[in-house]
């Protein structure tokens, strides 16, 4: 059997190499500029969170919050929004793409902050008793139930999948791949509601935050930098 001659086989080889290629590329750059991102986005968004600046409204319960029960194990799913969000930088082919790209995912972050500056949100209290479920203590000390609406965990984790999908087609992937990428995005949406960090409302208000900020960005990157 010829393997060179597999069309699957050079597929795959070529997206490897494109792959290696691209975390290769400015990965000290691409490594530093993201954990300095998320380090300054978290220090005003946990500001935010215990400083709201108006009066604290509480997002109503939706038929939908009834149907998604407490899901201990959906916590790995919503921890790993970190990661996540992290591929789509370390596969920028250059430094100017990345530097716009950072941009473009910035003005979305400040948007959310925006909306929680003038219109401060949380969840309704719960019944769980969190003392029975060590591995939230974390969490639940540092990221508790405020900064709700839109959930910005959601906006995220749904732009980078719409970008992270279009990086992938560039580089030829198996279609394997995209539909991991998508169940990925639907695990860390699913989460947002199953550890009761978010309710339905804010699940909607994610995903159109995320999917406007990604549609404009990718028109716009396309018509201006990828054609050049």
């Amino acid at each position: 059997m010829n393997l060179c001659g597999n069309k699957d086989y050079a597929d795959g080889a070529n997206f490897s190499k494109n792959l290696l290629i691209r975390l290769w590329t400015h990965w000290c750059l691409k490594a530093f500029g993201t954990m300095s991102f998320i380090f300054i986005f978290f220090s005003i968004y946990l500001y935010l969170l215990k400083n709201p600046c108006f009066s604290t409204t509480c997002m109503p319960l939706t038929a939908a919050d009834g149907w998604i029960g407490f899901e201990p194990a959906s916590l790995y799913f919503y921890l790993s929004l970190w990661l996540y969000v992290s591929l789509v930088p370390a596969l920028m082919k250059s430094r100017g793409e990345l530097i716009r790209y950072g941009i473009y995912i910035g003005l979305l972050c400040m948007a959310g902050i925006a909306i929680y500056i003038v219109f401060p949100t949380t969840i309704p209290p719960n019944t769980i008793e969190w003392s029975k479920y060590p591995e939230f203590g974390m969490l639940k000390s540092i990221d508790t139930a405020g900064n709700a609406f839109p959930s910005l965990h959601v906006a995220t984790a749904f732009f980078s999948a719409l970008w992270l999908d279009r990086d992938l087609r560039q580089m030829n992937a198996h279609r394997s791949i995209l539909w991991i990428n998508g169940m990925w995005c639907l695990g860390i949406v699913y989460s947002t509601m199953a550890v009761k960090q978010h309710v339905f409302l804010d699940v909607i208000g994610g995903l159109l935050l995320g999917g406007i900020f990604a549609l404009m960005s990718l028109r716009y990157h396309r018509s201006h930098f990828e054609s050049l």
